[in-house]
């Protein structure tokens, strides 16, 4: 079709189509209209087959016929297309030099994002010689000059003018779920121009993001280490329509029909019976780790102070367990029930890939940030796996995500603070590979106590052998293998997911003084516990984490049941779930008390009380005999204070390593 038949038919299309949004937003001073590609193939499939081939002549023209139908000069409007069809929906990974040129959809995560700079489209040069006007269009990676003029004069124009628009390089990759075996995911530039990168359609780009973008295939040259032009050339898209695809609970849309259904869930009595049931049907039992994550999905509420402090609303849980006990079912499971999830697991995961990494920025040839896993699940859920297999140091970089849930940056010149609203849900094992049933459990977790007490809860999953629960899990496994569907959720997962995310959006329930006089009395009663055995310090049950974590699932409680209040009833079950876990790992088997202590420290109040009683002999006995103390004469005033010689050998070993003693000699210490 020629350009003169291409201008009158978009002509025709805009007058029948779209003259009010036209109208309207030349009047709002908006520079693009958005169409429907379907509508466009409709009216005229010649002419939706030659904007597919010949993109840039066709959307010239297509700009053309816009200003000749506007009553006012309109210097710059971009014509956009959306919705094209499926057949022109390639991967990342089949794009090949045939689509050069050609008008394609592709979608992808977006993994790097470069800063915004402007880009010139077009030049005005002038001739000294005769004063001629070239303008010259800039549609090459380098600038570019007229080389001669009509006069005869070669070279050495004077520049007059440049239009300038705004351009940002993205980098894309592809989808992780299309991905076969071992392939690893490929990624493809995309150049967005002009009102592509306006600071409302800035946000659906952010790093993490899944978009679908149309636009022209384009190659650019690459350059050898000479400077000349090699025969390879790399390839880009230009980048013509973007939108967002995947949503968080907060974007997530839901019909006004999907709303009646969710609230008539919500008014039956057993709705957390049903809940808890359809969170992991799969598997067999763990009813209190069950409630515990539909809790952790439905969040609690963030809180932001008039001095700035905010108080985060995600809840964090922590699975230790036996190996093949189902701890990474349930983690996949909450992926897929999570509309923004990650997953990512032990020894695949790095410090940089969990919170953000700095790299090379070839569009602007400096550095950029690109985020991990923790950053790309903002508003979403990271479920980390095998976290006991992760390096301390790589482990030590999610302290500030998980607590401040913001990440700090400061590398290679670049101080950033990236928001990492980010529910995480790990799983661990234990010391040994397997629980010990003779040592406590606190003891056999092998994580750093600093990150371990950031954990709202944690459970332990232990694989202990009985006959009646044996034959049960056994029915129900082998159950499902005979028939896949027996499992089937009570309530379907699509569902599932848009009740979560109903409530995230429009349930903000309160405090009442029923539910806050429960949180306080189990609190203070946890707190003031008897004093150890050997007298001193008390053991510290609970601290004030805790006290925010049951705040947090008395929220997430009353969610459930769409309810604008937390009841005593929210309170009791937040306190339930605790107390369960505490007793699991936080028990001084010389006491029987519940001690915090051994998590958040690996030291008990009464292992602390020893080590003072010790560090006073130490003192006693230097005033006594002098800086060089006998080891035996320490054992000895020990053993009469009624400590155990393998627990002094303990204590010993801990003071020296924490730099209180030093050995001058064998069987002798002395203070530092």
């Amino acid at each position: 079709m020629e350009t003169s038949d291409q201008i009158h038919m978009f002509g025709e299309f805009f007058e029948t189509n779209y003259k009010s949004q036209i109208t309207y937003g030349i009047r709002e001073g908006k520079n693009f209209l958005i169409i429907d590609f379907a509508e466009l193939a409709k009216f005229d499939v010649d002419l939706a087959h030659d904007l597919l081939d010949h993109p840039e002549n066709v959307i010239d023209a297509a700009q053309d016929a816009l200003k000749n139908m506007a009553d006012v000069e309109v210097k710059k409007f971009n014509i956009r297309f959306k919705n094209l069809s499926q057949d022109q929906k390639i991967p990342i990974r089949n794009i090949r030099s045939e689509h050069i040129g050609k008008f394609i959809s592709l979608s992808g995560i977006v993994r790097q994002k470069s800063d915004v700079r402007p880009q010139v489209t077009s030049a005005r040069f002038e001739c000294p010689a005769c004063n001629t006007i070239f303008n010259v269009l800039q549609l090459e990676e380098s600038f570019k000059e007229p080389t001669k003029c009509g006069c005869g004069r070669k070279g050495k124009f004077r520049l007059l003018s440049k239009e300038l628009v705004d351009a940002q390089m993205l980098t894309l990759e592809e989808d992780p779920e299309n991905l076969v075996g071992g392939e690893q995911p490929k990624r493809m530039k995309v150049l967005l121009k002009s009102d592509l990168v306006s600071p409302m359609s800035d946000k659906k780009t952010n790093p993490g993001s899944r978009v679908l973008v149309n636009g022209m295939v384009k190659e650019i040259p690459i350059m050898n280490s000479k400077g000349a032009q090699s025969i390879r050339f790399d390839l880009n898209v230009d980048a013509n329509y973007i939108e967002a695809m995947q949503e968080d609970f907060y974007e997530v849309e839901i019909a006004p029909e999907e709303e009646e259904k969710i609230k008539l869930l919500a008014k039956d009595p057993k709705v957390y019976e049903k809940l808890v049931s359809s969170m992991a049907p799969s598997i067999y039992g763990y009813e209190k780790v069950k409630e515990a994550l539909l809790l952790q999905l439905m969040g609690g509420l963030g809180k932001e102070r008039s001095d700035g402090v905010k108080t985060r609303g995600d809840m964090h849980i922590l699975l230790v367990g036996d190996p093949g006990a189902g701890k990474s079912q349930l983690l996949k499971r909450v992926a897929i029930i999570a509309p923004k999830a990650r997953f990512v697991s032990g020894k695949g995961a790095s410090g940089a890939g969990l919170t953000a990494a700095v790299v090379k920025d070839e569009f602007l040839k400096g550095w950029s940030l690109e985020a991990g896993a923790l950053v790309l699940a903002n508003k979403g859920i990271c479920c980390i796996d095998e976290m006991d297999k992760m390096t301390k140091e790589d482990s030590s970089a999610m302290h500030e995500a998980l607590e401040q849930q913001t990440i700090s940056i400061s590398k290679a010149n670049i101080q950033a603070t990236l928001i990492a609203m980010t529910t995480v849900l790990a799983a661990a094992n234990p010391k040994l590979g397997r629980f010990d049933p003779y040592k406590p459990v606190g003891e056999q977790i092998d994580m750093p106590p600093a990150l371990i007490s950031r954990f709202d809860l944690i459970f332990t999953i232990k694989d202990i052998p009985d006959v009646v629960k044996d034959e049960k899990l056994a029915r129900h496994v082998l159950g499902l293998h005979k028939d896949p569907n027996i499992g089937e959720a009570e309530i379907p997962t699509a569902f599932l997911r848009k009740y979560i995310a109903y409530m995230r959006q429009r349930c903000h329930p309160k405090l009442t003084d029923g539910a806050l006089e429960e949180i306080k009395n189990y609190y203070v009663k946890m707190r003031n516990q008897e004093v150890s055995k050997e007298g001193g310090m008390k053991a510290i049950a609970i601290t004030a984490r805790q006290l925010e974590a049951l705040v947090r699932f008395a929220e997430a409680s009353a969610k459930v049941r769409l309810s604008d209040k937390v009841t005593k009833a929210d309170a009791k079950r937040a306190t339930d779930l605790l107390h369960f876990c505490l007793s699991e790992i936080s028990i001084d088997p010389e006491t029987g008390k519940i001690d915090i202590d051994r998590i958040t420290s690996g030291i008990t109040s009464t292992q602390r009380n020893r080590i003072v009683v010790v560090k006073e002999l130490i003192e006693e006995l230097e005033n006594k005999i002098g800086k060089t103390i006998p080891l035996d004469e320490l054992i000895k005033e020990a053993k009469a204070k009624g400590i155990k010689e393998n627990e002094i050998d303990d204590i010993i070993d801990k003071l020296r390593r924490s730099g209180d003693i030093f050995q001058p000699k064998p069987n002798f210490i002395q203070r530092m």
